[in-house]
C-alpha cells in the first residue's frame, strides 16, 4: 500500500516517533493502542462508543472467529468492519498465541506458575506442518497451518493481519526457543508466499474487506542473541509492519531490556507494534524504544472487575473498595465523557456490589477513554518535544 506508514516526528532524546498508519478503513495516528475485541466484539461496549471513547482500532482473534462463527459467515458479510458495524480499522492476530495459552496457560498463569492439565490437553502437537488443537466449544480435532491463518484472515478481512508463530514461554530452554524461532521463521515464508499469491476470489494482498497488511513477528524469548537473529529475519523478509512477540522475560527489567536491544536491530521505516502489553510504564518504555503500536485485553477486562486506570496507579483503582461506598465525587473530572462522567463513584460502586452489568459497561467505556487519552497526551507530547519529560512525570506519580 502506497505510504502504508509515515514517520511524521521523531523525539529529539529518544527513539519515540508520531507516525501514521493509511489502512482501507481508516487512519491510524501512532503512538496508538489497540483494543481487544476477541470474538468480534469489544465486550459490552457498542460500536459508537468506542468512536466516542476516541478509538481508532481494534483487534479480534483468528483462532476464536475460526471456530464461531466460521470464516465463511463473516466472509459472505464483507468482512468483519461490517459483520460488527465497526467502520474502521481493525487488525486481527494469527491464531499463534493460542499456540502458546493452550499448552501452556496465560502468561500471568506461566509467570505465577499456575500451569494445569486441562489446558495442556487442549494442544495436541506442534509439527513443522503447523499446530493441532482440540475445539474448546465441540472437542473436534483443528488443525492451523501457516497457509490456513493466511487464508482466514483473508475471510476476515481486517486491515492488519500476522503471520502465523509459536509464541514460546520463557520458562523453556534456549535449546527449544531457538528450534522454535527457526520454525516460525519458516512459518513466515509460507505466510508471506500465501499473502502474495491469489486463492479463491481475492487479489494478491486483499481480504474480503479490502486491501490488508501483514506484518512479521519476532521470537527469540530472553536470548539477546536469538532476538538478534530474529530481528534481521524478520526484517530481511518485506513485510508491511513488525511486531514483537513471545516471552518478554518474568520482570519488567528483562522486557525493557528486549526493548532496547531490538530498537537497534529494527527497519525503521516499518510501523513496529507490541503484543500484549497494557501496562502504562511498559507503554511508555516501548514508546522511548520507538515502537508505534500496542494491544492488551487488560483496560476492558479489568473494567469488568471494578478496576478504573489511573496515572497514580499500574493496578488502577479498584471500586469494589468499601472507601467508595460514599464518595459521591465523579469518576474522573477530566472525563470528556459526560455520558459516563455524570455518574459517581458511590454509584458505580453500588452497581458492582448489586452485580449489575452497567457498572462494567460504564467503566468499560471509561477504560479506553482513558487509554486512548493516554496515548493522545504521548503524541502531544511527542510533537512538542516534550515525551521524556512527560514519561518521567508519570512514572514518578504511578506506584504499585
Amino acid at each position: 500500500m502506497t505510504n502504508f506508514f509515515q514517520v511524521k516526528k521523531k523525539s529529539q532524546l529518544s527513539n519515540a516517533r508520531l507516525g501514521l498508519i493509511t489502512t482501507a478503513h481508516g487512519k491510524i495516528n501512532t503512538p496508538a493502542f489497540i483494543f481487544c475485541g476477541t470474538k468480534a466484539t469489544v465486550k459490552s461496549v457498542l460500536p459508537s462508543q468506542l468512536k466516542l471513547a476516541s478509538t481508532q482500532i481494534i483487534l479480534s482473534n483468528t483462532y476464536h472467529l475460526m471456530l464461531q462463527p466460521g470464516p465463511e459467515i463473516i466472509s459472505k458479510e464483507g468482512g468483519l468492519q461490517n459483520f460488527t458495524h465497526w467502520n474502521g480499522p481493525m487488525m486481527t492476530d494469527s491464531g499463534g498465541y493460542q499456540i502458546f495459552s493452550l499448552g501452556y496457560g496465560s502468561v500471568s498463569e506461566e509467570i505465577k506458575g499456575k500451569n494445569n492439565n486441562t489446558k495442556r490437553k487442549s494442544l495436541i502437537k506442534i509439527t513443522e506442518e503447523g499446530a493441532s488443537f482440540r475445539n474448546y466449544i465441540n472437542g473436534d480435532k483443528v488443525f492451523l497451518s501457516p497457509e490456513r491463518s493466511i487464508e482466514l484472515q483473508r475471510d476476515f478481512g481486517a486491515d492488519l493481519i500476522f503471520v502465523l508463530d509459536e509464541c514460546t514461554p520463557f520458562n523453556v530452554s534456549k535449546k527449544y526457543t531457538e528450534k522454535s524461532m527457526y520454525m516460525s521463521h519458516r512459518w513466515a515464508v509460507r505466510c508471506k508466499n500465501s499473502f502474495d499469491s491469489k486463492f479463491r476470489n481475492y487479489e494478491p494482498t486483499f481480504g474480503s474487506s479490502g486491501k490488508q497488511s501483514l506484518y512479521g513477528i519476532i521470537q527469540g524469548g530472553v536470548y539477546e542473541d536469538l532476538r538478534k537473529i530474529a530481528c534481521e529475519e524478520t526484517c530481511s523478509k518485506d513485510f508491511d509492519g513488525l511486531a514483537i512477540g513471545g516471552s518478554l522475560g518474568s520482570t519488567k527489567n528483562q522486557m525493557y531490556d528486549i526493548f532496547s536491544l531490538c530498537e537497534n536491530y529494527l527497519d525503521k521505516s516499518k510501523p513496529i507494534h507490541i503484543l500484549g502489553i497494557g501496562g502504562l510504564d511498559d507503554i511508555l518504555h516501548g514508546v522511548s524504544s520507538g515502537y508505534d503500536t500496542f494491544d492488551c485485553v487488560s483496560p476492558t477486562r479489568i473494567a469488568r472487575h471494578g478496576i478504573m486506570m489511573s496515572k497514580l496507579s499500574s493496578n488502577g483503582i479498584n471500586l469494589n473498595n468499601s472507601k467508595y461506598k460514599d464518595d459521591h465525587s465523579s469518576l474522573d473530572e477530566d472525563c470528556e465523557i459526560q455520558e459516563i462522567n455524570k455518574f459517581s463513584k458511590s454509584y458505580i460502586h453500588h452497581l458492582f456490589k448489586s452485580n449489575e452489568m452497567l457498572g462494567m459497561i460504564i467503566l468499560s467505556i471509561y477504560n479506553i477513554w482513558f487509554m486512548n487519552k493516554f496515548f493522545e497526551e504521548i503524541r502531544i507530547s511527542i510533537n512538542e518535544n516534550k515525551f521524556e519529560e512527560y514519561k518521567s512525570s508519570i512514572l514518578s506519580n504511578l506506584v504499585e
